[in-house]
């Protein structure tokens, strides 16, 4: 009786082992950052297409919350106005230059370059109020952009 006892217990110590180093072995696997694992063209595609798509509704938004501020008519509004333009073309430079391309990497300048545009919209977003959907917009937009910055292992937006 005894050394059955003396089994079971061996056994079920090695199975909680067991068990044991899998959870460790999958919370190691989840812990790695999602650029550790590599992208695919096609999955940076989607990325840039997303980044796109919610850049167009942010810009519209921004150049109404602008006409609708306290810098309306101003210089100031003309230059914010021009770097969501910026912003704008930088994308389209970048889907550009990621079509023409064989690797989604050597794009890297291009996100550099949106992203340096991106913070600088950002820091005005931080600094004033634009409105729920327009705020909203850019919350959703600088995700992605963040998403794009970590595929790239570029600085994010703070």
């Amino acid at each position: 009786m005894r050394n059955q006892l003396s089994k079971f217990f061996v056994a079920l110590a090695v199975v909680c082992v067991v068990c044991a180093m899998q959870a460790d072995a999958g919370a190691q696997r989840r812990r790695q950052p999602p650029r550790a694992r590599g992208y695919t063209k096609a999955e940076v595609g989607i990325i840039i297409r997303r980044v796109e798509n919610r850049s167009d509704d942010f810009i519209k938004l921004f150049d109404k919350a602008l006409d609708r501020s306290g810098l309306d008519g101003t210089r100031r509004e003309d230059n914010l106005n021009e770097r969501a333009r910026s912003l704008e073309k930088s994308l389209d430079d970048l889907r550009r230059e990621f079509d023409r391309k064989e690797s989604y990497l050597a794009t890297r300048p291009e996100v550099s370059r949106t992203l340096n545009i991106a913070n600088e919209i950002d820091k005005v977003m931080k600094r004033r109020r634009m409105g729920g959907e327009t705020e909203r917009q850019w919350a959703l937009l600088r995700i992605e952009l963040n998403t794009l910055a970590d595929v790239y292992n570029l600085k994010m937006l703070r």
